[in-house]
């Protein structure tokens, strides 16, 4: 039994409908009565089939692709509930889309991460929740509370109910920018810590320069928090093979997975590659080499203490 001062709703918009609906189960709720649909021109159509009035309403949407449409669909989601008189609204964001976008790495670029969140807070919502931002500092773009949940733990306790700890494992940081989660998940799996130092020359382009630590005769487990066209992590795993790694497993938080991804990861020597549900995957992409783990706990879990006032840094003491 939930015990908040008002009533607890929980909604989804159409990017990751079983995923609210796991969320919700846990939370012994049903998903709010809501149809989310679009008009011949294209345009996005919300109709909330319930009231919302003084309720503390959760909005469960990633903004994954289609990206512009699902970031559409959960803005005007949110303004509908605004109208209706909520009386909190939560932005449930499992994937916070545009977050590579967080600085201008060149003159003139823009900075859409921090646009999204502008967008976001003035649409209405009174706190976002969101997991393993590709940057940190995006929590700083908003003006309003946002909890911040990692997947680390839950990919960590995949590999420890495996028995990997008892194995000689290493953990492979893809990139410098992915150190301080990589040494997150070592620490879980009691494991020493490599790197990989690799340059990019354009976007979505990585080359593999070297590797800093010990991967010789290891098993060795790439950790990122998204994996998108597989290039980065490809060429990783390639990298630790030629550097005399036994084995090269691979997890992230998101399977984003577009463009030839599924085709390089199947022929990567990568031996199995973890993923969470943040983003669905459609069939064409469950290929036998990839796993998946819910975070459908976590987000339950998270909501519950928001709507009970409770702490939810404690999550990962």
């Amino acid at each position: 039994m939930l015990r908040g001062d008002g009533v607890i709703k929980i909604f989804a918009g159409n990017s990751n409908r079983k995923f609210a609906e796991d969320v919700a189960k846990l939370l012994g709720l049903p998903l709010g009565a809501a149809e989310v649909s679009t008009f011949s021109d294209g345009e996005i159509s919300v109709k909330i089939d319930e009231s919302v009035r003084g309720a503390d309403v959760f909005v469960i949407q990633s903004t994954c692709d289609p990206v512009n449409n699902n970031l559409m669909e959960l803005l005007i989601m949110v303004d509908a509930f605004k109208r209706a008189s909520a009386g909190s609204i939560t932005a449930v964001i499992p994937y916070y889309g545009y977050a590579r976008q967080d600085r201008k790495a060149r003159a003139r670029d823009p900075i859409t991460a921090k646009l999204v969140a502008n967008l976001l807070t003035v649409s209405g919502i009174d706190r976002a929740l969101t997991m393993d931002l590709h940057a940190g500092q995006i929590q700083g773009y908003f003006d309003i509370p946002v909890d911040h949940l990692t997947g680390i733990p839950t990919l960590a306790q995949y590999y420890i109910d495996k028995g990997f700890c008892s194995k000689d494992i290493v953990v492979v940081s893809p990139d410098h920018g992915s150190v301080g989660r990589a040494r997150n998940f070592a620490e879980k799996l009691n494991a020493p810590l490599a790197i990989i130092d690799k340059r990019r020359p354009r976007a979505n382009v990585a080359e593999v320069m070297n590797i800093i630590g010990d991967v010789k005769g290891k098993i060795a487990i790439l950790v990122d928090d998204l994996i998108d066209t597989g290039g980065t992590i490809t060429l990783g795993a390639q990298a630790l093979i030629d550097e005399g790694a036994k084995e090269v497993y691979a997890c992230c938080t998101h399977a984003v997975l577009s463009g030839p991804a599924i085709k390089k990861l199947d022929e990567s020597p990568i031996k199995e590659i973890l993923i969470t549900d943040t983003i669905p995957l459609t069939e064409d992409k469950l290929i036998p080499k990839i796993e998946v783990v819910s975070v459908a706990p976590l987000f339950s879990e998270a909501i519950r203490r928001i709507y009970e006032h409770m702490s939810v840094s404690t999550l990962f003491d």
